[in-house]
């Protein structure tokens, strides 16, 4: 049996549960990890070598690479992995910028017969799995709209304090965190043609934002709300979509921090006859996470059958990170005062 070598840039709280999963699929193992905050290096354990720097993980003997780095180096670690003839699977957001990811598929494209895979692991969910099968279904017609609010008490999580420095992270709460929810908005919706916000960071006052109040619009003139929040004292995760025959709602989403509730969905078909818009629903509660490892055994499938990435993609990860920095750019004063180009 095939055995893929890997090695995980960026042992943090990230990493070291990507190193869980990759060990439980049959064709990869974990060989080599590196992080800044190792204060030893070059020391074997376990089987596994221990490095601070990249530069000595990839000089090592791999197959694929996984990158858990902070934004403002991800980017660039990835396309050294693809120059070196690495499979890559790097965390979101791909970088800190349009032009990050930009400039990594045109290393993809002078290396074809390698696979990059972005962790946008919400798309695994069970919860987001069952609406796309009831969305594809047809049973309650096709969208109407959508309201969604992803939020967390505060921009620092316990992972560490750089997601609140632009430099090391190019954008606040809507791009580490509410960069999922636009990730499932176009996979329900397709593509935005319009965009229109308010972007501020009144609140913490980091130089990243802390509130992001957005809306999209469709080709199909249909209309997406969001906010992406760092000050929902309570965390919350809750998606709604009118259809034109009923309604999803999903509430809720499995996670390490545990601290989003239960992931539940909620569905019902409209009763035409009904004038107090009273309508028979069904609930559904998810009391298992699978999205980790779901998402790391498609990469893997897609190496050992040299299938095609069919979600995560490079072109995900381009038009999501297009639709951030547009709702960055939509906001004239933010624009403004941090100088934010037109994607």
């Amino acid at each position: 049996m095939k055995k893929f070598k890997v090695g995980i840039a960026g042992y943090g709280i990230v990493g070291r549960r990507r190193h869980i999963y990759i060990d439980q699929h049959p064709n990869l193992k974990v060989v080599a990890v590196c992080d800044q905050n190792f204060t030893e290096s070059n020391y074997s354990q376990n089987g596994i070598e221990y490095f601070s720097n990249t530069q000595e993980l990839l000089s090592t003997d791999l197959d694929i690479l996984f990158v858990c780095l902070t934004n403002n180096v991800a980017a660039e670690v990835t396309m050294s992995g693809l120059k070196r003839g690495l499979h890559v699977f790097c965390e979101k957001p791909p970088g800190m910028s349009v032009k990050d990811i930009e400039n990594v598929i045109v290393v993809e494209k002078a290396n074809p017969k390698l696979k990059l895979k972005y962790g946008f692991n919400h798309r695994y969910h069970d919860s987001i799995r069952k609406t796309i099968q009831i969305i594809k279904s047809g049973e309650l017609g096709t969208i109407v709209n959508l309201r969604g609010v992803y939020g967390k008490s505060r921009v620092i999580p316990f992972s560490g304090g750089w997601r609140s420095k632009r430099e090391l992270a190019g954008g606040g709460i809507l791009l580490d965190q509410g960069i999922h929810m636009l990730d499932l908005m176009r996979l329900f919706c397709g593509e935005f043609i319009d965009v229109k916000s308010y972007v501020s960071n009144d609140y913490w006052n980091h130089d990243v934002e802390d509130n992001a109040y957005v809306l999209l619009k469709d080709k199909f003139g249909r209309v997406a709300m969001l906010n992406s929040s760092a000050t929902q004292w309570q965390h919350k995760f809750s998606l709604e979509i009118s259809l034109s025959q009923g309604y999803i709602e999903l509430s809720g989403i499995l996670s390490g921090s545990k601290s989003y509730g239960e992931e539940t969905i909620i569905f019902g078909k409209r009763d035409e006859r009904s004038d107090n818009g009273q309508m028979e629903s069904k609930t559904i509660k998810f009391l298992q996470d699978n999205s980790w490892k779901d998402e790391i055994f498609e990469f893997a499938d897609a190496i050992l059958n040299d299938s095609k990435i069919q979600s995560g993609n490079s072109s995900d990860a381009l038009e999501t990170m297009k639709l951030v920095f547009e709702i960055y750019f939509s906001d004239e004063e933010w624009r403004v005062k941090y100088n934010i180009p037109k994607p």
